[in-house]
């Protein structure tokens, strides 16, 4: 099981917890702060997914003119997690 408390930069989300099995699939997330339905909304999503189809999925997304979102900032989460 891999862990990791991430701290995202540019958005209002202040952090992002992480956990990830021995078989590669999110097994949780947590995000505190930010809009709080789409950050669950997020978080449920990715969880029991494998973290590379993930990442694949969710990086790379902008929020309004921001160059990062919340999800694309999980994103990095979780390839940090994952030692990448």
């Amino acid at each position: 099981m891999k862990k990791i408390t991430y701290s995202p930069k540019g958005v209002c989300s202040r952090q992002m917890n992480v956990e990830i099995d021995d078989n590669g699939i999110i097994t949780k997330v947590q995000i505190i702060g930010g809009c709080a339905g789409n950050t669950q909304g997020v978080s449920r999503l990715v969880e029991g997914m494998n973290a590379a189809e993930a990442v694949k999925k969710i990086e790379g997304i902008r929020c309004g003119f921001k160059s990062t979102s919340c999800p694309n900032e999980l994103a990095k989460a979780i390839m940090e997690c994952l030692g990448e």
